[in-house]
């Protein structure tokens, strides 16, 4: 069991904007989800940043149910086709979709969600299978990552030990839970009893920045475009007595907006990290830590925690770690693989190390399946 629900029992777990849940109701809320799907399968998950979404992500990692994560606002087509190709036994999905799956069988609903039986012939699982991810970018996309319960634990320990994330931590949902780096941030709070505020609003409605301010959230994060907005709106100005780091990942920052994030972060004793990552390695695989954020702009870092870094003699930048995931699956057919990568990952981004031991990617090799 990856989440232990119980060891926080009185700490708050999830804000929305109509609940606040304990772990103890979390548990509660998450065992009852997953205990409708009954034992091991597939089951698609539309994702929104919910209680119900949430609830039912943890409830199937820990009974060992296989959610196959896709935007709740995914085209239908698209949606169609991956049915066709993955054929899970569940989809569990928000109320306002449920008409465009008539055919299927509501068995359960909590929250705004329903879950439907499609009576589809399944595929088998491999064991050591945890999670279906999309790949960085992708939408539609057939191909998606498997993880293993290995990889997910070893990359959240990981993060949360860089980080320091703990209890008192509180983050806000502004990046979707069917992208990694969005995943991550859920994983890691959930697994360290922090807490974390549920919300579809985004920078630019003043609801989000509301609800970051009344339930003092400590930490912010974004891809480039997120810090591109955040300066647009005048984010340097703003008080945020509570905010005490902010993380970047999702492509290479330039080093202009670097340097702005990394000299605000130094003036108001805030933290500021920059990250490198993919869905192939369950999340996170570089940081740069905070104390050299000023210091090396443009810079990627070191390796995470338990990860290692080499470079080829071509530049390609290999990196090794128990959270390299077990390979790609494009069809139910592939869910029963094993690990075909054992735990190394050709990254195909060209980089360059310093003097201090320090990485910056400089490129992207080609022809990169």
């Amino acid at each position: 069991m990856i989440f232990d629900l119980g060891k926080f029992a009185g700490n708050t777990a999830l804000i929305a904007e109509n609940e606040t849940l304990t772990y103890e109701d979390l548990k509660i809320r998450s065992e009852e989800i997953s205990g409708a799907a009954g034992g091991r399968c597939l089951i698609f998950l539309f994702c929104k940043n919910s209680v119900a979404s949430v609830a039912g992500y943890v409830g199937f990692i820990n009974r060992k149910i296989v959610p196959l994560m896709i935007d709740a606002g995914l085209d239908l087509d698209l949606v169609k086709n991956l049915l066709e190709l993955y054929c899970p036994k569940y989809l569990w999905l928000p109320e306002d979709l449920r008409e465009n799956y008539s055919a299927y069988e509501k068995i359960y609903e909590r929250d705004g969600y329903n879950l439907l039986a499609t009576n589809a012939e399944t595929f088998a699982l491999n064991e050591k299978l945890a999670l279906l991810m999309t790949t960085s970018g992708s939408t539609g996309s057939p191909k998606f990552v498997r993880q293993s319960y290995e990889n997910i634990l070893a990359n959240t320990k990981s993060i949360v030990e860089y980080l320091q994330i703990g209890e008192s931590e509180r983050s806000i949902t502004n990046l979707p839970m069917n992208y990694v780096y969005g995943l991550s941030i859920i994983n890691t709070h959930i697994f360290s009893g922090g807490s974390i505020v549920l919300t579809e609003k985004t920078l630019f409605q003043k609801e989000f920045w509301q609800a970051l301010k009344n339930n003092s959230v400590t930490n912010l994060n974004g891809v480039p475009y997120t810090f591109e907005m955040l300066q647009r709106l005048r984010f340097f100005r703003m008080d945020l007595p509570a905010l005490k780091f902010i993380t970047q990942a999702g492509g290479k920052l330039d080093p202009e907006t670097h340097l702005k994030f990394a000299e605000y972060s130094a003036k108001t004793g805030k933290k500021f990290f920059v990250m490198y990552g993919a869905a192939e390695a369950t999340a996170r695989m570089g940081y740069l830590p905070a104390e050299k954020s000023l210091e090396k702009i443009g810079c990627m870092g070191i390796a995470i925690p338990g990860g290692k870094f080499e470079l080829t003699e071509g530049g390609e930048l290999i990196y090794y770690g128990d959270n390299v995931s077990l390979g790609y699956a494009e069809s139910g057919a592939d869910l029963i693989l094993g690990d075909e990568r054992n735990k190394r990952l050709e990254t195909g981004d060209l980089a360059k190390i310093d003097a201090d031991g320090y990485y910056t990617i400089v490129g992207r090799k080609k022809n990169v399946w």
